[in-house]
């Protein structure tokens, strides 16, 4: 049996340029899914998945993230005073989702630069990578699909899906062989094909699980797309050398990097809300009768 994945590692330190000027003051991780914000998502995620201590990576300007996982006094002692023992509970119970720690990349060198800030965290054990922009809705936490197989076979995990043939030149994309249904065997992979270039519709879609030898691979590979420091490309050097294994999970991914991503996830929510779900989708139904 191979070790359970006990830590996580969540990417947030990108500038959202993507869904401007929304993201000129605040975090896109912090941009709200009706009432919670993308990163609180994931964070639940990871402990549905069974994963408690999380290291989330951030820059400079995302103090408020580290205050949205922080105790807030003046508003708990507020709602107490109120009476309002549904609405504090759940704002404590925020604090305690798990052992959040934070660090800061402090230049923007690329996704696989900002991993290396988490070695000292992960250590010499396998450990869940999570994009902070990215939040998967679904009954079985994505994470724990790639834990799963990660248990199975021992090596590193990516999660993908397959995407239209004209959006591959945005992601990373795999060579892939399937093993069973929703799992495959990756063998190559590039970051951001040229024309040409791609090996399949297969796309990395935010969510992996790397293995101690990465730290090595990291830092002996170069810059690659956008004069960054690709973790695709350290990832390809695991699959080329020992095969990867590939996940097509079972839930909804929604881009929050994406200003269509960001709607999709806000309807999609918001019409499964338990409060607000059905007003919500008479309210669709009445507007889209008017389209």
């Amino acid at each position: 049996m191979n070790m359970k994945i006990k830590k996580a590692v969540i990417t947030a330190a990108g500038l959202g340029t993507r869904v401007l000027p929304a993201t000129k003051a605040m975090p896109k991780e912090m941009l709200p899914i009706v009432d919670k914000p993308a990163i609180q998502y994931i964070v639940e995620e990871c402990v549905k998945a069974g994963i408690h201590d999380i290291l989330i990576i951030t820059s400079r300007g995302k103090h408020i993230i580290e205050d949205h996982f922080d105790r807030s006094p003046e508003l708990e002692l507020r709602l107490a005073e109120s009476n309002k023992p549904e609405a504090l509970a759940e704002i404590v119970g925020i604090s305690d989702l798990a052992n959040i720690m934070f660090v800061r990349q402090q230049e923007q060198l690329g996704l696989g630069h900002a991993i290396l800030y988490a070695e000292r965290f992960a250590g010499n054990e396998p450990f869940a990578v999570l994009y902070g922009d990215d939040v998967v809705i679904g009954e079985t936490p994505a994470i724990s699909e790639l834990c799963a197989a990660y248990e199975r076979y021992g090596k590193g995990v990516v999660g993908i899906q397959e995407v239209p043939e004209t959006e591959i030149h945005k992601y990373g994309c795999m060579k892939v062989e399937k093993l069973s249904d929703r799992l495959y065997h990756i063998t190559d992979m590039i970051e951001k094909p040229k024309p040409g270039q791609a090996f399949s519709n297969f796309a990395i879609q935010g969510r992996c699980i790397l293995t101690p030898d990465i730290w090595a691979i990291l830092k002996n590979t170069p810059k690659g797309a956008n004069n960054e420091l690709q973790l695709t490309d350290a990832m390809r050097k695991l699959a080329v050398r020992d095969g990867m294994t590939g996940v097509d999970f079972s839930g909804t991914r929604y881009d929050m990097g994406n200003k269509l991503g960001v709607m999709k996830a806000a309807v999609e929510v918001a019409l499964a809300h338990k409060e607000i779900g059905a007003n919500f989708a008479d309210y669709i139904r009445k507007l889209a009768a008017e389209i």
